[in-house]
């Protein structure tokens, strides 16, 4: 076989792979879009827009069956496991047929369906003997479902991200194991479509929170709806003929042996670098074994090799991966003119009822590197006006800025419209607006954002009471 030569080679079609060849192309028509699997996304197959249909679906059947609150009896009420399932994937294919649209809109010559592997830093080889000479190589190939040791001995009866959305119909029992982001949505969703579910997680982590009050406020909640058990004792797990037998320590102290139709792993994804021969680049690799890199150009130490989206673990999600995508791949076109790219304020969101949000500086690194530098004002939304209208009255918000400069810095929040607060929130901290610039903004009424507007006067107090200027602020570095 002829070997081939492209300036650029991009291994993985999903967002950050697809947004690393628009960036590309702008620099060289010489490139190669290499997909080993389906073309397509995470986000679009298996991860947020199938997730979120199922949501919400359980969110209809939720104030359906809690209609009764606002005086409204909502008799009857069926969840037809099959029309559900039927519509996610529906809809599934609709927004994964959009991302095949586009694929298939980049010339033919671009793209090459087939399995990589490095032979060298610079030369890539397919099962087959096909030989690829790249003179940058953009790694993009996305994550894969982690299956905790536990689980691995299941066959049938195990569900991850990647095959929960082809069952036929809702399952009637789920122990979902995994208190994250994925495990706290899926497993609502599947609870409040009437599904038994009990969870159980390693560590205490709940939703990625990271505040102890918050964290320990989401706790109850979602113990109010559904047994979750944060940093859960599990003895033993087998698969039986109709399902999976759990034996684990109740939170109330009893060992219980229970049989559920399904145990799914919702611990996470991690980058999907198996079979790229890794080793044979000559680069800097961490403990997991995945290149090192710089966060601002995405390039893997001094080398002509970048790193993108899921495939660098760094923040796996989609809006994360599509800038790091555009930045190693204009790095890739224009090398060696590298660039920093423009990294935005960090946002992560939630989807589950009460929503998380998070944005700027976690509290984490907060506490870490910056103690004593920082003012924390808070907000309840149990009694706040326009959530308490909608019975949504669930949630608290925490809010950080700068001593002595009174910049916004960052907020965690467990409650009602998170996802559109966040925003909010993400965008103040990366226009770098103090609290009083923030509280000179129009808050109408009545409506949830008013519980941000007392959140900054909690913290607008804190810091007046708090120490003097500090020497140098706290910064992101480029983009921040």
């Amino acid at each position: 076989m002829t070997p081939i030569d492209v300036d650029v080679a991009i291994i993985g079609s999903g967002t950050a792979g697809m947004s690393a060849y628009s960036s590309a192309r702008a620099h060289t028509d010489s490139l190669l879009l290499i997909e080993g699997g389906d073309y397509g996304t995470t986000c679009a197959r298996v991860g947020c827009m199938p997730s979120k249909l199922l949501i919400a679906a359980a969110e209809v059947a939720h104030q359906a069956r809690h209609a009764e609150r606002f005086g409204i009896i909502a008799s009857d009420l069926i969840v037809d496991g099959p029309a559900v399932m039927a519509r996610v994937r529906r809809e599934r294919d609709r927004f994964v047929g959009f991302v095949l649209a586009s694929v298939e809109a980049m010339p033919s010559g671009d793209r090459w369906t087939a399995s990589v592997s490095f032979q060298d830093a610079n030369t890539l080889v397919t099962p087959a003997g096909q030989v690829i000479h790249a003179r940058r190589i953009v790694i993009a190939t996305g994550s894969r479902p982690v299956v905790p040791p536990m689980l691995q001995g299941l066959t049938k009866r195990l569900l991850t991200s990647d095959n929960i959305f082809e069952l036929p119909t809702l399952p009637k029992s789920v122990a979902v194991f995994g208190t994250g982001p994925l495990g706290i949505e899926l497993g609502q969703a599947l609870s409040r479509l009437g599904v038994a579910v009990k969870m159980f997680g390693l560590g205490g982590g709940i939703g990625g929170i990271r505040d102890p009050e918050i964290r320990d406020y989401a706790n109850k909640a979602f113990n109010d709806e559904f047994y979750l058990d944060a940093n859960a004792e599990v003895e033993s797990v087998g698969e039986t003929e109709n399902g999976v037998a759990l034996r684990y320590l109740h939170k109330d102290g009893s060992r219980i042996t229970e049989e559920f139709d399904y145990a799914l792993a919702a611990t996470g994804r991690a980058p999907d670098l198996a079979g790229l021969c890794l080793v044979n680049t000559g680069l800097q690799l961490d403990e997991r074994g995945a290149p090192r890199f710089d966060r601002y150009t995405l390039q893997c130490g001094d080398s002509t090799i970048f790193v993108a989206g899921d495939a660098n673990n760094e923040i796996p999600l989609l809006h994360e991966a599509a800038d790091q995508g555009r930045i190693a791949g204009g790095n890739a076109g224009r090398y060696p003119n590298i660039q920093p790219g423009l990294r935005r304020t960090p946002l992560a969101i939630v989807f589950s009822e009460p929503q998380v949000a998070a944005a700027g500086i976690p509290l984490t690194t907060l506490n870490q590197h910056f103690q004593g530098r920082f003012a924390t004002g808070c907000a309840s939304f149990e009694n706040q006006g326009r959530s308490r209208v909608m019975l949504r009255n669930k949630g608290m918000l925490k809010v950080y800025a700068e001593l002595g400069s009174g910049v916004f810095i960052g907020a965690e929040m467990f409650g009602p419209g998170a996802e559109h607060i966040g925003h909010l929130l993400a965008w103040a901290v990366q226009k770098r607006m103090t609290v009083n610039e923030m509280l000179e903004m129009p808050f109408y009424h009545p409506v949830i954002e008013e519980g941000v507007r007392t959140a900054l006067r909690d913290v607008k107090h804190e810091l007046h009471a708090g120490a003097a200027v500090v020497d140098q602020g706290i910064d992101y570095g480029p983009g921040g």
